[in-house]
């Protein structure tokens, strides 16, 4: 199985991850970061090749992540490094192929935007797993204020969400990821496989690089303090919730599902709240998180604290914002 032979790659990947922080030399790091935070020492030497003999994907995960001394670059194909579900499915008719993922972040990142800039749709990926598979929360299914709905392509003024919910399935799998009609399997939520394909899904895990250049962890952070390191680790909330009444003309009822497989003229089911993005509201304070799902704090790889972006259980499940320059 790919999982037992890539223990010894992994075991290099995270040597290698290891000696590279230690051994830059400082006039190949980053420039000057006064404005922002540095990472330019943190996972900028990885290059990977492993088979993922899955049957639904046969093929090799391939990713690379290096620096020219201002920006973080990734190369790779997009195929997962860990077990998926089965592809296509009943729900999801597309097949897992290979991407050209191209894309650099900068190594001095800095907020620029306190509220966050909203990235929502397919012209910029928000993120990018470590195995260069891209993060894509949102989704377009779509339902019209008569409770016409299509979950690819589709029209109307509510947004459905891909998890949390029974209403709507999306044919995603055990790392809430499915497959886009290109072929590009995605993470909507927490990888969980990712994760222990890394190794560690106690502690906290730096999973990937947001498209800003801040870092995503999964699910685990500091609990009495942030910035104290020897707090205990507990599972970050956000701080987002279900509203109490529902907006304005939201329907109620599922009418119809329009195209796709599961076309349906009159189905007259109920859509309870959580279906559609609109369906929650940010309130300060609420959770650990911010309304961009993130936080200041320390992390074993920046023990002097940054900004850094966390994918949760719960809605938003991954961030919808940024709060730096992409």
């Amino acid at each position: 199985m790919y999982l037992r032979s890539g223990i010894f790659i992994l075991g290099l990947f995270l040597l290698s991850c290891e000696e590279n922080k230690s051994s830059t030399p400082k006039d190949e790091q980053a420039e000057d970061c006064s404005t922002g935070f540095s990472t330019s020492n943190i996972l900028v030497n990885i290059d990977e090749e492993i088979y993922n003999d899955d049957e639904s994907v046969l093929a090799f995960s391939k990713y690379s992540w290096s620096s020219d001394g201002t920006n973080r670059i990734l190369t790779g194909n997009g195929i997962p490094s860990h077990e998926v579900g089965t592809f296509p499915n009943s729900n999801n008719p597309n097949r897992i192929s290979e991407q050209d993922v191209s894309n650099s972040f900068t190594l001095c990142p800095s907020i620029v935007h306190e509220s966050g800039l909203e990235i929502v749709g397919p012209a910029m990926a928000i993120a990018y797993a470590l195995n260069s598979v891209k993060f894509d929360p949102a989704t377009a299914g779509r339902c019209n204020d008569a409770g016409e709905c299509s979950l690819a392509q589709g029209r109307g003024n509510w947004n459905i969400e891909a998890l949390g919910h029974e209403t709507f399935d999306f044919g995603d799998d055990m790392n809430h990821a499915h497959v886009q009609p290109s072929g590009a399997y995605h993470y909507h939520g927490m990888p969980e496989l990712l994760i222990d394909f890394l190794g560690d899904n106690d502690g906290m895990t730096l999973i990937g690089w947001a498209s800003d250049g801040f870092p995503v962890y999964a699910r685990y952070g500091y609990s009495d303090d942030p910035e104290d390191s020897q707090s205990q680790l507990k599972a970050l909330t956000p701080s987002y919730r279900l509203k109490l009444q529902p907006d304005e003309n939201r329907p109620n009822t599922l009418t119809a599902i329009l195209g796709g497989p599961n076309a349906n003229d009159d189905l007259n089911e109920p859509i309870p709240m959580g279906a559609f993005t609109q369906d929650y509201e940010y309130v300060e304070g609420y959770g650990d998180l911010d309304q961009c799902n993130g936080r200041f704090g320390t992390t074993p790889e920046f023990p002097d604290g940054i900004y850094y972006y966390v994918v949760t259980d719960d809605f938003p499940f991954f961030t919808r914002c940024l709060k730096g320059d992409a």
